[in-house]
């Protein structure tokens, strides 16, 4: 349980410490009118109370990202508490705040134009494939979840649930974002977070009364657990599995939303940092619970890979499975409710703000004003129409690289954040650090990878070398720009 505790205690004193470094890094400015008041227009720039921007921005950038990626995260053991922490606090959270803070300083900017103008045209460019394909990508992924287990639930064909959840898309994809998504995220993030609360008791509970036990960290425990340690390297393997609950490039097409939303900046730090932090805390409970639940990693290995007996039939245990176990087991009949709940509204959340991130980022890349509805409509209808094609494909492979594709958009954010900084002429360590250190994550990754993965599946060692040096390499052009930029200052 001190592993636990302490996890949980970091990484609120690493809100309460490192965001006002950020923030401060940042030169928050009160005064500052937000681009919420300056183009209001009543559809996508709307002034709402911080309260809702923070639970609104928290089901956004979570959905089933802290629960699903931690579980299997911890497979690889107690390994994944470390990163969860310290990705967190010194990247994830970083990374949100200063994309929404850029967004902020540029009138609601979505994440390719802010690229555009720190680190060039060309950048522009490939931001704008990567962001609109990882939107895509998401989006449909959370079409086919749903629909497959309300599918499995009711009895209902399929093909109904997907028309329904279309229909829902379009909708919230369509009307001001103060109508849906400002009206019942708060009550989907009660039920994340309610969720959570209640594993996280239990989980407690259970330790102090003997029914399982928390793994600890220490020097023995901090190895590979993973079954298949040969395909599933530690390093970077389980940097790019667990993405949401530590860093996650999905989060910077999300802050924008609620850039436009803020209505002042002060409020900045709660909102994306805060967040960040709150689905820090979600990932590490839910980590710890599948470890504790099925006896340690190995035994979860082994539910994943061997299957457990569940209801007279042998299964093998997914992600979605183990919360509807845990829930159960520790909730009761309520826990059931709430893990169908969960399950099935928590990915809709994320999947319509997904699919209303790509319409703002296509309608910039087109130049197309957003107020009046038939232009919106322009835009939604080729989006849902390939939206609805990807979902009568096998996605599996598709959704194989957007774990990869998480964590290079989040790099490229990271190198963005870094650039603005130099622009202004401030220290660029807080964010050309992790922007190194999730290049040699991404680099190694393409290197070493299974070739199912979308790597080479190349030996260790040349991953490491490439990684490293690709790393420094730009993080040493990096200091020779900042150096630069302060010579000209000084200069002029």
């Amino acid at each position: 349980m001190i592993t636990f505790v302490l996890s949980i205690l970091l990484l609120i004193i690493g809100y309460m410490l490192y965001s006002k470094v950020a923030e401060r890094f940042f030169n928050v400015d009160p005064a500052n009118t937000t681009p919420a008041y300056r183009k209001m227009d009543g559809v996508d720039f709307t002034p709402l109370p911080t309260w809702k921007v923070f639970v609104i921005q928290f089901l956004n950038i979570a959905g089933l990202g802290p629960i699903f990626g931690a579980i299997m995260g911890a497979a690889y053991g107690p390994a994944a508490y470390l990163w969860i922490v310290i990705g967190c606090i010194f990247i994830g959270a970083v990374h949100d705040f200063f994309a929404g803070m850029m967004s902020l300083r540029n009138d609601g900017a979505n994440i390719p134009d802010l690229t555009g103008k720190y680190l060039g045209k060309g950048v522009k460019g490939v931001m704008n494939v990567i962001v609109a394909f990882l939107l895509l990508a998401v989006g449909v992924s959370f079409v086919t979840g749903p629909a497959d287990l309300m599918a499995s639930l009711t009895g209902l064909d399929k093909e109904i649930w997907l028309y329904v959840i279309f229909a829902y898309y379009i909708i919230a994809t369509l009307l001001p974002i103060d109508k849906i998504i400002g009206t019942i995220y708060p009550y989907m993030g009660a039920v994340l977070l309610f969720m959570a609360a209640g594993v996280g008791v239990m989980l407690v509970a259970g330790d102090i009364t003997g029914a399982h036990s928390m793994m600890e960290l220490t020097p023995a425990t901090l190895k590979n657990w993973h079954f298949d340690p040969s395909d599933n390297i530690l390093i970077p393997m389980l940097f790019i599995v667990v993405s949401c609950g530590a860093v996650s490039g999905f989060h910077s097409t999300q802050s924008p939303l609620m850039a436009r939303c803020l209505k002042n900046e002060k409020h900045a730090r709660p909102v994306f940092y805060g967040a960040m932090i709150a689905e820090g805390i979600v990932a590490m409970i839910w980590a710890t619970a599948a470890m504790a639940y099925f006896g340690g990693p190995e035994a979860l290995n082994s539910a994943m890979t061997d299957g457990v007996m569940i209801d007279g039939v042998l299964t093998k245990v997914t992600p979605a499975i183990a919360v509807d176990m845990i829930c159960r087991s520790w909730l009761g009949k309520v826990g059931a409710v709430i893990a169908v709940i969960g399950v099935v509204v928590c990915p809709i959340t994320s999947g319509d703000t997904a699919f209303r991130s790509l319409r703002l980022t296509v309608a910039d890349f087109l130049k197309s004003d957003q107020k009046p509805v038939s232009r919106r409509l322009l835009v939604c209808i080729p989006i849902f129409a390939l939206a609805f094609f990807c979902c009568k494909m096998d996605f599996s492979t598709v959704w194989n690289y957007v774990g990869i594709g998480n964590q290079l958009l989040a790099t490229v954010v990271l190198w963005t954040s870094a650039a603005y900084l130099i622009n202004k002429g401030k220290p660029h360590w807080m964010c050309s650090v992790p922007a190194a250190f999730l290049t040699f994550v991404c680099v190694s990754y393409f290197i070493m990878a299974p070739h199912k993965s979308g790597g080479l599946h190349l030996a260790p060692a040349a991953g490491y070398i490439a990684g490293i040096a690709v790393a420094l390499l730009l993080l040493i052009f990096c200091i020779m720009k900042g150096r630069r930029a302060r010579r000209c200052t000084s200069s002029c």
